[in-house]
């Protein structure tokens, strides 16, 4: 697995996979690509796979479950555009919503991308379609990020 974006800010493979949060991979997902577009905003789509996990006893997967893997493309993405040694600090807020279910035995899409990235501030967006391409749930959040130079 590898960048499908050679102009990529820093070299994020070695977090394709689980991101290096062994929960992301626990639950089913993965990030698969990354880059940065024409206006250094970060991107990262990936795969959602639900298992055991992730979902209730009757196989829809929760709430929470949704909200850790769009805050993490969210984090992903911004950390694929920053420069250097800078990244991610935390989470400041982050707002999950669902509009379908998500199902064990279903495949979709994650796709997380930064709005803006300011010196301190980042603004992402994150997403999860189902394999007809139908939103199932999104999330929008802002980011604190530790400047290196700082």
């Amino acid at each position: 697995m590898t960048s499908t974006d050679t102009n990529a800010a820093k070299n994020m493979d070695r977090w394709l996979g689980d991101g290096g949060m062994a929960i992301i991979g626990a639950l089913g997902g993965s990030f698969d690509a990354y880059g940065v577009d024409g206006e250094d905003l970060g991107w990262v789509s990936g795969t959602f796979n639900p298992l055991d996990l992730a979902c209730n006893p009757h196989g829809s997967v929760q709430a929470g479950v949704h909200a850790v893997l769009l805050d993490a493309a969210i984090n992903f993405a911004i950390n694929a555009a920053l420069r250097g040694k800078d990244r991610t600090k935390a989470t400041i807020e982050i707002k999950t919503e669902l509009m379908r279910p998500a199902m064990k035995g279903d495949s979709y899409a994650l796709r997380g991308e930064v709005v803006r990235l300011g010196r301190q501030v980042a603004y992402g967006e994150a997403s999860l379609t189902s394999a007809e391409g139908k939103l199932v749930s999104r999330a929008t959040g802002t980011f604190l990020v530790h400047r290196a130079d700082a």
